[in-house]
């Protein structure tokens, strides 16, 4: 439109004058202006370019950052969750080491005559008698299958753990073995499998030290299979039955979890 405007202009301006189109000076200035203008023109249109490609490689740049955030976070994420898990598993081992000690200074003869148990590494306090059993025997059964799950080997630490229920049926250590039996379950993301096993705890051993962290996981278990209900009861059941512990603390922060998700 400009153009034509400017063209129009000329033509006018050379019927008028009796100057021929290229010593009219009028005529010539317009044409520097033409000139002019689309150098300018040319000069906007590159800086704008210039601009975009600009704006995309900062946006490029960005969403690269942003990808290496991402996976910082990620590695992060697992690394935090393998630390809570051995950090779990060292935490046990300590007290079962506690709990051989205990028993050790808390040495008695079986009942009915029986021979009594050896000193060192005898079973914890509550195993049953007339077992048959060596207590040895059934404590490096146990640490056998508890080593293979700080070797993070988890379906060989449950066939451990599962052949030492049916061989130690009488053992002290069978509450923490059926827990553990649970947990490599649980690590492996396998709820459906956990769950029933984490409640076993609950059902046959109530005098167990286990049965916190058990009804804990009980909860995740529900919460993981989307049985929401179910997940709240067993969380608040551990925040009313074991308040003021490490598993109440956690409950909570599940309990606020659900709450965001289901709103």
């Amino acid at each position: 439109m400009r153009g034509a405007i400017i063209a129009l202009s000329l033509g006018v301006l050379a019927g008028c004058s009796s100057l021929t189109a290229t010593s009219d000076p009028v005529y010539l200035r317009l044409t520097d202006v033409e000139a002019r203008l689309q150098r300018i023109e040319r000069v906007v249109e590159n800086e704008s370019l210039i601009e975009i490609a600009s704006q995309l490689s900062a946006l490029q740049a960005e969403a690269q950052s942003l990808r290496g955030e991402i996976e910082t976070l990620r590695f992060e994420s697992e690394s935090a969750a393998a630390r809570q898990r051995d950090l779990y598993v060292d935490v046990d081992e300590r007290l079962q080491s506690l709990e051989q000690a205990t028993a050790r200074g808390g040495f008695s003869a079986a009942p009915g005559g029986g021979q009594g148990q050896g000193a060192f590494g005898g079973a914890p306090a509550g195993a049953g008698a007339g077992s048959g059993q060596s207590s040895v025997n059934d404590q490096q059964a146990y640490n056998t299958a508890f080593e293979l799950i700080q070797a993070r080997r988890y379906e060989d630490a449950a066939n451990a753990f599962m052949s030492f229920l049916t061989t130690y049926p009488m053992s002290g250590l069978r509450d923490n073995a059926q827990y553990w039996l649970a947990e490599t379950y649980y690590v492996r993301r396998q709820f459906a499998e956990a769950l029933p096993e984490f409640q076993k705890v609950l059902d046959e051993y109530p005098q167990s030290a286990k049965l916190p962290d058990a009804l804990l996981k009980v909860g995740y278990c529900n919460h993981e299979l989307q049985r929401f209900d179910a997940a709240r009861q067993a969380l608040q059941q551990v925040q009313r039955m074991y308040p003021d512990t490490t598993a109440a603390r956690l409950a909570s922060q599940r309990l606020e979890r659900i709450g965001r998700e289901t709103g």
